[in-house]
């Protein structure tokens, strides 16, 4: 490669360097970082000026188009689910099925289960306060019990669709949600086994007090939903993406059936469909008002709206670079290196997790560059949503947002947060990419 055809690559290099320092040192927002990155990479990059505000409207356009149902509606089943009590109904029920002694694995199961529904920091916020009560209720050691819920949580927002960083991957790279979600489960259970309930062992030496206001008060026993009714809607929309998938491969493509498969398959239907069932076990058919239901589902939006505007700007800088015809470019010196597209995956989005501190960020970026080798090669794209999946979440640190609710929620020391938050992400990340490796040579 000569220096002239070089020069591009490093527009982009920079653009990227220049997006962690506006976001981790400048503290600009991540959607005023992209916008501002993208429009200089596509000046830098030729493009005419006159097109630029385009790329950027289209790219933005594109990819908020895709997801914005999946996501919207993710978040409000999963503020429902919390807020009606089926969280705490199935957090209690898998506690009291294992017992003190396995209390470890059935908050792993709680985080997965209740993770699927229920992004990262919404869960953390409302789930966590829950599981201080039910650890400290049964006298258990904290950080052994209480981790593995969140390596589950976290291994969710990683790989698992509807949360924001997947679905943007899925949509980036033309996958399967449903693909994408089963190979993803199959792929999080052991990264959440030994990132959680078998790491957690080794940390009985750390000494949590979460402070009495985050010990939040379990709701009465009668106030709660349905064990079967908390699990089935919490996990529907799994379940109808995971059913529908299946459909679609059994159904051929001139089967009278094939439109309405195609239909139910798709992801916004699936979410659609699951909010509807939710409004009504946890909410009209337990005697509360529509209104109220709206109203949970009104504050939810809140909860992600700044999640979109992220995921906005990371589709404006896609756009300049495909614009520009660079992602022919970069797929050319990718294909290049001695490494496995998926590996190659992994370290792009880890390398941009440790500098950046955002998963979602991360992964999304991390798309950006390695979409030319999906596209044009026989990279297996649901697998390189977990891949990049697996990256977004290693190695979170004092940049990482979580990395300090983790550290104040459990009230332990910046050291002792490193020992057990940091080390438990990088666990669950690395396993998760052999995950992807071995179920590589499978499928």
């Amino acid at each position: 490669m000569s220096l002239t055809e070089g020069v591009p690559l490093l527009i982009v290099a920079a653009a990227i360097i220049a997006l962690v320092v506006m976001v981790v040192w400048g503290k600009v927002h991540p959607l005023l970082a992209f916008v501002l990155v993208s429009a200089a990479a596509a000046f830098g990059l030729g493009m005419p000026a006159a097109d630029v505000p385009g790329a950027i409207r289209k790219g933005m356009g594109d990819i908020l188009g895709a997801l914005t149902i999946v996501i919207v509606a993710g978040a409000m089943l999963g503020k429902l689910v919390a807020e009606s009590g089926a969280a705490q109904r199935i957090a209690s029920a898998l506690v009291a099925s294992c017992g003190p002694g396995r209390m470890a694995w059935a908050m792993a199961a709680t985080g997965l289960v209740v993770g699927i529904p229920l992004f990262f920091g919404v869960g953390f916020v409302l789930l966590v306060p829950i599981i201080f009560a039910v650890i400290t209720a049964a006298g258990l050691p904290l950080v052994v019990v209480g981790l593995p819920a969140l390596a589950a949580m976290s291994v969710a927002h990683g790989l698992l669709p509807p949360h924001p960083a997947p679905t943007g991957l899925v949509a980036t790279f033309h996958a399967s949600m449903g693909l994408t979600l089963l190979y993803g489960l199959v792929v999080s259970v052991p990264a959440i086994i030994i990132g959680g309930p078998l790491f957690s062992r080794f940390l009985a030496g750390i000494q949590a007090k979460p402070l009495p206001g985050l010990i939040a008060d379990p709701k009465p026993e009668a106030e709660l939903p349905g064990l079967v009714v908390s699990v089935v809607t919490a996990l529907l929309p799994a379940v109808l993406l995971v059913v529908s998938a299946a459909a679609s491969v059994v159904v051929t493509e001139d089967s009278p059936l094939a439109g309405l498969v195609t239909f139910a398959a798709d992801p916004d239907v699936v979410m659609i469909v699951s909010l509807l069932f939710a409004a009504w076990t946890l909410g009209i058919a337990r005697g509360k008002p529509l209104s109220a239901v709206m109203h949970i589902y009104a504050a939810a939006i809140l909860d992600v709206a700044s999640i979109l505007l992220v995921i906005a700007g990371s589709g404006a800088f896609k756009e300049v670079i495909v614009s520009t015809g660079v992602d022919d470019r970069i797929a050319v010196v990718l294909e290049t290196l001695p490494l496995d597209p998926l590996v190659l995956g992994w370290l792009v989005a880890a390398a941009i997790r440790v500098c950046v501190g955002s998963a979602t960020i991360a992964g999304l970026t991390a798309a950006s560059i390695i979409a030319p080798l999906v596209v044009g090669g026989d990279v297996n794209p649901n697998l390189m949503v977990l891949a990049i999946g697996a990256g977004s979440i290693f190695c979170s640190h004092v940049n990482d947002g979580a990395f300090w609710m983790f550290k104040e929620y459990f009230n332990v020391s910046v050291v002792d947060t490193l020992k057990s938050w940091t080390l438990m992400e990088s666990i669950v990340a690395v396993v998760a990419l052999g995950g992807v490796l071995v179920l590589a040579q499978v499928v």
